[in-house]
Order: structure tokens, then sequence, then C-alpha cells
């Protein structure tokens, strides 16, 4: 067992299912010592079953009824039971596929399903949720697991959000070392339902927020006109025309006006904003608008990027991307790109996280969530004996 001052690079797994709900549990292992990045492991796209699928949107639906008042929803319970056996199911799966014995594995980061989330305001804490039972993952797995990621910083007076900031910066660090740019010159964008920005400047300045909406009120739109879960390669957008006075109205929304840091739910931006438009003009004004958005947190920035780096799931949409680059006036490069794998990058991100838990390693800073200053977090579960 690694002990939490060693600084030996050791293998980390890291999951991740965002909030839109794809049906899929992304499994990426990262050989790390919570500080830099050693080595990139193996990376899976392991299934959901429709079980489980249909118990994380009854609990979606359920939280915006709660909105963390009185008693959880009872369905939470289940889902949390439920989404943790498959996604230790998944872990298994991979391990076994690869010939990976789970001696070689140090500690799981299981970040769980973000269900309702809440920003802190000058009068209140925030408030997070997210479901997952670490202690049944690692009786189930017999590794260690990193899990309840967000508490500590929410309760410190921090946005519990975006996490991904300090890995962002070991990305951009090996951009660096290998004299491909600066920190200072390139941010990095996860585009999933809800977009996240990390800026790196040369004298160490991590900067970090949610942009706005990214994949969500898009996909959201194409479902409720019965077209599937997602707006595929952007095709219905490309079709659409943007009704830009509506655009511009939408824009007006007071998060744009806030200062960073800041965070929002899954659902402070939804599909409505497109409500009595066709399907292609509708799939055309929320990607727009979530492209604009991108320009609106890049003005705010200590220093506006050049080029924007994009990983999630929102970088295979060619209309998003195109609309990013114009609307935000920004170069960009995928991922790939530069090296990085896309659509493991959240998931590798929660292995880094869980060995700065072991470590007792900030995972939050000032800048990054707003908390006062930088904060652990993570609750680790060891296998029952």
């Amino acid at each position: 067992m690694l002990k939490s001052s060693s600084k030996e690079p050791v293998w980390a797994v890291g999951l991740m299912t965002g909030t839109v709900l794809d049906g899929n549990i992304d499994v990426a292992l990262l050989k790390t010592d919570g500080e830099s990045i050693a080595e990139f492991g193996v990376y899976s796209l392991e299934p959901y079953d429709d079980v489980a699928i249909d118990l994380l949107r009854e609990s979606l639906l359920a939280a915006q009824q709660w909105q963390f008042r009185g008693n959880e929803p009872a369905i939470f319970a289940r889902a949390e039971s439920e989404l943790t056996r498959q996604q230790s199911a998944a872990v298994a799966s991979v391990l076994a596929k690869h010939s990976i014995s789970s001696d070689d594995i140090c500690i799981v980061g299981f970040h769980g399903q973000s269900v309702l989330h809440r920003a802190p305001t000058a009068t209140q804490f925030g408030q997070t949720r997210q479901l997952g039972d670490g202690q049944q993952m690692a009786d189930t797995l017999g590794i260690p697991v990193a899990w309840d990621f967000r508490t500590a910083d929410v309760t410190a007076g921090g946005q519990g959000a975006p996490l991904a900031p300090v890995y962002h910066r070991a990305l951009l660090q090996m951009l660096k070392s290998e004299k491909q740019a600066c920190g200072a010159s390139r941010a990095v964008l996860n585009l999933g339902g809800i977009g996240n920005i990390t800026w790196w400047g040369d004298d160490d300045q991590l900067v970090a927020f949610d942009s706005g909406p990214a994949n969500a009120p898009i996909n959201d739109w194409v479902s409720r006109q019965g077209y599937g879960r997602m707006d595929v390669g952007g095709q219905l957008a490309s079709k659409g025309m943007v009704d830009e006075q509506r655009l511009a109205g939408l824009l007006q929304h007071s998060y744009f006006r806030q200062p960073y840091p800041k965070s929002l739910d899954r659902f402070d931006f939804t599909s409505a904003m497109a409500d009595g438009l066709s399907l292609a003009d509708g799939a055309a004004l929320l990607t727009a608008f979530s492209a604009s958005a991108v320009g609106r947190a890049l003005d705010i920035l200590p220093q506006r990027p050049q080029t924007l780096v994009l990983s999630g799931g929102g970088r295979h949409n060619p209309a998003l991307v195109a609309e990013i680059a114009q609307r935000a006036s920004v170069n960009i490069q995928l991922a790939e790109d530069v090296g990085w794998r896309g659509d493991a990058v959240e998931a590798e991100c929660f292995a880094f996280l869980a060995l700065r838990v072991l470590r007792n390693l900030p995972l939050s800073f000032p800048s990054t969530t707003g908390v006062s200053s930088a904060c652990c977090g993570g609750v680790i579960s060891y296998p029952a004996r």
C-alpha cells in the first residue's frame, strides 16, 4: 500500500460519467504522483445498462424537484447503489480485459454522478450532491477508493466546481516541458454538459470556472423533439439558422457578468431557450449560445489565450467547434492535436485527484472555486478486511 507521503508515481483508475447521460462510463488508468503525469494507461468506454440509465434520469428529475429541501428523494439510494455496482463492474472488466491485477492499482478515483449543484451566494453556502458509494466500491473491488471530492470545498465556502484545473495544469506543464507552448498562450476548455475553462499563467496563477452551458441544452433539445440523444456531428445545427436577436437576449444573462470563480448546475440553462423554433433552428441557436458563452469567458481571463485546447464530448460536434472558433475569436486545437486523449481527460483527472487525496494535496484554490485558501478534500474508503 502506498503511503500518503510517498512521491513515487503509481497506477490509479479514474471514473467519470457526465451530466449528459450518454449511457457510458469513462474508465482511465493513469500513472502519477498527483503532481505530474508519468504515463497514460488504458482507456475504455464501458456501457451502463438501461436500468442504470433510467434510474439516473429519474434521479435528475427528482433532484430538480428536491432542490435540497427536506429529505432526499428515495430514488437516490437505489440509483446510488446501482451506479456504484455498474461502475465497479466496469473497473473489474477493464482490468480483466487487459490482464491488469488489482494489486497493481493503488487507488480508484470515483467521482459519482452529479444530480444537483447550487453555487454559493453572498448569504449562503453552496450545496452539491453526487450519487456514489465509495465504500461499496472499495469492498467490491478490493482496492482503496477516493470519492466525495466536492463536499470539503463547498463546506469551506467554495463553489465545489470545477475540480479539473489542477489536472489541466499538469497537462499544460507537459506541453511547456516539450516546448510546444508556454502555459499562458493556451487555455483548456472541457465541453461536457457544462463547459469549464482552465487558464494557467507564467507566474503559476491558475484560474478556472464554468464558462456556461455546452452539450446539455443541445442534447436535451434534440431528445425532446424525439431525434435521439444528441445532435450527431452537429448536422441539425448546421442546417438551421441562428436567431441572432434571440441569441443577443440570452447573452444578457447575469451569469456572464459575474466575476470568476463561478459554477453552474446542469439545469441552470435549459433547452427551453429554443422553444418555438424548428428542430434545426433550435439546435443552431443553442449551439451558438454555448459557443458565445465561451467568448464571454475568455474576455474575463487575466490574459486572453491565443488558443483553446478542447476536450470532452463536445469536441466531436463540428458545428459547435466551428461556432466557438468564430464567435469566441480564438484558435482551436483538439486534445488529440497536442497528444492528449480528449475523451479520457475527465476520467484521468479523477485518477490524478485520487492521488492528491491520498497525499493530502489540495484539490481546489481561491482562483478556481473561490475557497478562502487551498483546500484538500475527498474521502478514502478502504476495503473491508
